[in-house]
């Protein structure tokens, strides 16, 4: 039985993939179908995570595909991201099955205090204030969901182009960023927050050599 696998890059990303080498369905095999379908099939998947009101700049998701399954992959802040990803992907015709190995980071009020403070060293920056069109001060008065139960609860909503996740004093950068001098100076930013036990940044600039870890 052969089987095709697609890595799609991370959802923050830009919109190009990894596209799988052409193929022909088997006859008889209900396992193949045809690359045409199994496009359609990604960029639906993609435009449907997307579109999930609760997938915010504290959460992650990326996907795979293989036959008509689709596998999902990331990090979500709240439970209930999770469980609409996969909801809204099954329901995209030609799904069969969604394998879901998204991760549900804990709920921490210290995870909390780094995901404010690493936000506002990031977004803060004049250099990366471009990569988003939301207020970097949050409001003099929190709102009710915030005030009671932290950012997460209540991210800051709109575009941004850097995610930051966190998990356990360990953050990670994702995104796609213009040059490398921007993906160093939110790599600085976010190392240099207290609190933060690691920083791995995952930071894409587009054409560029990978980078070495850190």
């Amino acid at each position: 039985m052969r089987f095709n696998l697609l890595l799609a890059a991370a959802l923050i990303a830009a919109p190009a993939f990894a596209q799988p080498a052409p193929q022909q369905p088997e006859a008889g095999n209900p396992n193949t179908f045809a690359q045409a379908d199994q496009m359609r099939i990604v960029q639906q998947v993609r435009h449907q995570l997307l579109s999930l009101p609760d997938y915010a700049v504290f959460d992650s998701l990326s996907f795979g595909i293989r036959g008509r399954t689709i596998i999902l992959n990331g990090f979500a802040s709240r439970p209930i991201l999770k469980d609409e990803a996969q909801k809204v992907v099954k329901s995209i015709e030609g799904v069969e099955t969604v394998e879901n190995q998204i991760k549900v980071l804990p709920f921490s009020n210290f995870d909390d205090q780094i995901r404010v403070a690493v936000y506002r060293r990031i977004y803060s920056q004049p250099a990366l204030r471009k990569y988003t069109g939301s207020p970097v001060g949050f409001g003099a008065f929190p709102s009710v969901a915030r005030a009671a139960g932290g950012i997460t609860n209540d991210p800051p909503l709109g575009y941004h182009a850097i995610h930051i996740i966190v998990d356990n004093g360990h953050v990670i950068l994702k995104g796609v960023v213009d040059s490398e001098s921007d993906a160093t100076i939110a790599y600085v930013q976010a190392n240099s927050t207290p609190g933060t036990f690691s920083v791995e940044n995952d930071l894409v600039v587009p054409n560029a050599p990978p980078r070495e870890s850190k």
